[in-house]
């Protein structure tokens, strides 16, 4: 069905599966924002554990953060990771949260793991949320959550 065209060079290892010449290329390095396989069409832009953002990101597909973000992410689907810190608001058809975030979620479906600490306030279609998880917070549902504005916390005014 497949047949393999021959090489110029046969390898020295005589082709065996796994050898050196048949391995994947070496992953980048960490921090670096990369394209990986997504579902549906596209890739996931994959933010690193060793790159912090501070400002807003946007992006049409979805998103995979590892790292660290100061700022709003608005995309087609979040996936925050264990190890990842995000202050801001997180905007998505679906959120899945592993690791901190501080601010505001909004999604139609909205997952929090087991591993998650979400300190936020939450407007959802659909709301998971897996024993162990922490959550300190609002949860709103809302049959439209994602053209919701949150109200600012603005402190009151000192007396």
């Amino acid at each position: 069905m497949f047949t393999k065209k021959p090489e110029r060079d046969p390898p020295s290892d005589g082709g065996r599966i796994g050898s050196a010449s048949q391995r994947l290329p070496p992953a980048a390095p960490a921090g670096a924002v990369r394209a990986a396989p997504a579902r549906g069409n596209g890739s996931a832009s994959i933010i690193g554990a060793d790159l912090s953002i501070t400002g807003n990101l946007e992006s049409k597909g979805e998103v995979q953060i590892e790292g660290e973000i100061q700022g709003d992410v608005h995309a087609q689907r979040i996936v925050i990771g264990e190890r990842a810190r995000i202050i801001g608001a997180l905007i998505a058809e679906e959120v899945v949260v592993r690791g901190s975030v501080q601010g505001s979620i909004r999604g139609n479906a909205v997952t929090f793991q087991s591993s998650s600490r979400i300190e936020a306030d939450v407007f959802h279609k659909s709301l998971t949320i897996e024993q162990g998880a922490y959550f300190e917070g609002k949860s709103r549902r809302s049959e439209d959550p994602l053209s919701i504005q949150p109200t600012p916390n603005v402190p009151p005014p000192a007396a």
